[in-house]
């Protein structure tokens, strides 16, 4: 199984628009980060969780000719605002399955009504949506998924399990007491973190690392990160145990549990 990142940022994206700190000012490209999304393939399937406000420029730069389904972790800006771009993975003989939550897919629904109405105008998204239950699993092609509730503030959003990786962005608490059960054994834990400093809605550094540990990966991605902290400072203070990860990343990962 494939995974690629599409997208590292946070909700501004990295640079952010009129700063010049120097993380916006590097001449880095691992400081370069578009809105966080992830794609998974395997064996002719492909699947996108979250679809960023650079959605169309992530596809062209990862070459996305095909999409299977589309994983939403939650309705915020940021993860949703590309929507429209899906048009080109749809026809009128052929919807596009969004995968998540209800109360998330209603907020989607309610943001773009166009793209799920029965009599379409020629030319819109034709999208379907599939309700995943709390800790449910679900097929799509050779790939399979479970949906893992977590906290981003007071919001209950999605993460999933796919194989021996765990994908959890946005998230404030991994409410460990009951999802530890859950995401043993994992090869891979990509997970939000945000920066050095506390908020009240996403992990820091420390704390993404500190709940990390309780799991016990075998390896640790930072997603959604913020300008705050370039890619070198992370890595300086967080490998060999955790890395940012960083757009265009790919990785192979095993797709047994």
């Amino acid at each position: 199984m494939r995974i690629t990142f599409l997208g590292t940022g946070t909700s501004h994206g990295v640079p952010v628009i009129g700063c010049h700190c120097p993380v916006c000012s590097s001449a880095d490209p691992h400081d370069s980060r578009w809105r966080s999304s992830l794609m998974v393939e395997k064996d002719g399937t492909r699947v996108v969780i979250d679809t960023g406000c650079e959605f169309r420029l992530q596809a062209l730069r990862s070459g996305i000719g095909s999409l299977d389904g589309v994983l939403y972790t939650h309705a915020h800006a940021d993860h949703l605002m590309g929507l429209d771009d899906l048009r080109v993975f749809t026809s009128e003989e052929k919807r596009l399955p969004l995968y998540s939550f209800g109360d998330v897919l209603d907020r989607i629904s309610a943001c773009f009504p166009y793209a799920f109405a029965d009599y379409a105008y020629k030319g819109v998204p034709r999208l379907e949506k599939r309700v995943v239950e709390e800790y449910g699993t679900f097929s799509i092609g050779s790939l399979r998924f479970q949906a893992i509730p977590v906290l981003h503030g007071m919001m209950r959003i999605a993460g999933y399990r796919f194989g021996s990786a765990a994908y959890i962005t946005d998230v404030s608490d991994l409410l460990l007491e009951t999802n530890a059960r859950y995401l043993q054994g994992l090869g891979l834990l990509v997970i939000g973190a945000l920066r050095s400093r506390p908020h009240w809605s996403h992990f820091s550094f420390d704390q993404a690392l500190e709940n990390a540990r309780k799991l016990r990966p075998q390896r640790i991605l930072f997603t959604h990160i913020s300008h705050e902290t370039s890619d070198a400072e992370i890595r300086r203070r967080y490998a060999p145990e955790a890395y940012p990860a960083y757009d265009t990343l790919t990785l192979e990962v095993d797709d047994e549990r």
